[in-house]
């Protein structure tokens, strides 16, 4: 009898597994919810070279079910042929030891890698993160905002998930199921963070608008899954 029960349970878990939405798949009730697939594990149609039309032939390939950016591999940033105003993106990703990437959106123009950049980064051994301050680390609003003190980051080489949420002027970042900070498009608080900035000479930043989502080659590994986004409506 324990045989057969341990067969039973066996085939259940096996039964579960089957049914559970794999890497860049959508289940019914996100579908039902709205979100669409930048990525399917397989093709790159969502996304162009920067400045181009094209997806770059160098740098970033898929393999194993994964956008990836080779090390000093080349090929640019890429953003979304699509743009994009108040939505919730949510991403999976994995850098390199030592590695610095990370997810702009906002851009002041399409063509144009300067907007509000979502910083992926090892914060253990990249020297961006340990010399320059939290601005600059992990899940932080890169140059101008830091992450919460609390935040939980996986260290580099393992998997990550991220989200920002744009909703009208309100902003969230979040990662691994917290939320790290939040700011307001036109608000004293950003216009301050923003006066300290590396960005202060271009007062473009700080306005909202419609943009690409771009994925950053800063010339080190980083791979990507799981790239789905949702439009959201505001009132």
């Amino acid at each position: 009898m324990r045989y057969f029960a341990c067969l039973i349970s066996i085939v259940l878990c096996l039964g579960r597994l089957s049914l559970a939405a794999g890497p860049n798949t959508l289940s019914p009730q996100e579908k039902s919810d709205g979100w669409k697939l930048l990525f399917d594990g397989e093709t790159a149609t969502a996304w162009q070279a920067i400045g181009k039309t094209e997806f770059p032939a160098k740098g970033w390939v898929i393999r194993d079910g994964l956008l990836l950016h080779e090390a000093r591999g080349g090929g640019g940033d890429i953003v979304t042929r699509e743009q994009f105003n108040d939505f919730e993106l949510v991403w999976e990703w994995r850098i390199a030891p030592g590695g610095n990437s990370g997810v702009k959106y906002n851009l002041v123009r399409p063509n144009e890698a300067v907007g509000c950049e979502y910083q992926l980064i090892d914060d253990e051994k990249n020297v961006d993160a340990t010399l320059h301050g939290k601005t600059r680390q992990t899940a932080g609003l890169y140059d101008v905002l830091g992450p919460a003190p609390d935040k939980k980051t996986r260290p580099a080489g393992q998997w990550n998930e991220s989200k920002v949420v744009v909703r009208g002027n309100h902003v969230e970042h979040w990662l691994n199921g917290g939320r790290t900070l939040e700011f307001e498009f036109g608000s004293d608080a950003l216009k301050t963070a923003f006066a300290e900035s590396k960005f202060k000479g271009r007062p473009d930043w700080v306005q909202k608008r419609s943009s690409p989502i771009l994925l950053q080659d800063h010339g080190d590994e980083i791979a990507f899954r799981n790239i789905k986004i949702r439009v959201l409506q505001v009132k």
